[in-house]
């Protein structure tokens, strides 16, 4: 069984250093960040199963750190610590999906084990439903495709094959055969099923206004673009990207997307940002 991973958050170091003591002895891996910036860096780089989160500190507090990590992962355990008299802090961490809270000064050590140990206890139960509705999702799509065909057969163990790999995948056959189908099975019955699955006709989308979709825009960037707006790497970032009619892009733009593929990096629209992206790209023609 994999070993909790737990990030603390204060922007004093004599306590995070205390509490990653204290973590570790209890058989925990812990790390620490002095800062809600250092925070969001190292969730954003790093996988943590809990988040013990200050409240109280400068610049970027402990209430929109717990907004921004819930964007990032909203399965996350997070465990806000505050002062007893910050009782209406606690109850809006509560109602924005923190797990729990301890109070400090921290006094009694096995009370906070215990509250990390519980958080956990939930947050083992809630992934197991995820996977449990996953798999039956999962099933439900499966039996869309009908059939006992050995060709229908050569497909679902195709699928079982390609589901959990992160490769991307190309789908071939002509309009009406089930491709979206079969591409929202290989999402459901692959890691990244409780995240997002986005469709782009890509096809139905004209040259001009392909690029900004997909890679979204800063505000400037061309007339009407009054804010900045994410693109559907962003969107379906940790999920699937179903590309349709793939077939149909320039060339100019299969370049791009080429680009994207290899590097996992990609810019949007007028910026000079460079974004990362965690997607997985099946697409699909009938070319």
């Amino acid at each position: 069984m994999k070993t909790p991973k737990i990030l603390v958050v204060d922007d004093k170091a004599y306590i995070c250093e205390t509490l990653v003591d204290i973590l570790k002895n209890a058989g925990y891996q812990a790390e620490l960040a002095l800062s809600g910036k250092e925070a969001l860096e190292k969730f954003t780089n790093d996988f943590f199963d809990l988040v013990l989160l200050d409240i109280t500190m400068p610049e970027m507090d402990g209430m929109e750190v717990l907004k921004e990590i819930k964007k990032i992962d909203s399965n996350v355990a997070i465990i806000m610590a505050t002062g007893k008299s910050d009782v209406e802090s606690i109850v809006t961490a509560i109602k924005q999906g923190a797990e729990d809270y301890i109070i400090k000064p921290f006094q009694d050590i096995e009370s906070i084990k215990a509250t990390i140990q519980k958080a956990l206890n939930v947050k083992a139960i809630k992934d197991e439903n995820r996977y449990l509705k996953r798999r039956l999702e999962s099933s439900i799509i499966a039996n869309s495709i009908i059939g006992n065909s050995m060709k229908i057969n050569e497909l679902s163990n195709m699928i079982k094959k390609v589901a959990p790999l992160y490769t991307t995948v190309l789908l071939i056959g002509e309009t009406g055969t089930g491709k979206e189908i079969i591409a929202q099975t290989i999402h459901q019955s692959s890691p990244r099923a409780d995240k997002k699955f986005i469709i782009v006709n890509c096809g139905g989308i004209p040259e001009t206004l392909l690029e900004s979709t997909l890679f979204g825009y800063e505000k400037g960037a061309f007339t009407g673009a009054f804010k900045r707006t994410k693109g559907v790497f962003e969107e379906a970032d940790g999920g699937t990207l179903f590309l349709d009619e793939i077939g149909e892009t320039s060339p100019a733009s299969q370049v791009k997307l080429l680009r994207v593929l290899q590097d996992r990096r990609f810019h949007r629209v007028g910026g000079t940002e460079t974004i990362k992206t965690n997607v997985r790209i099946i697409s699909a023609t009938n070319k």
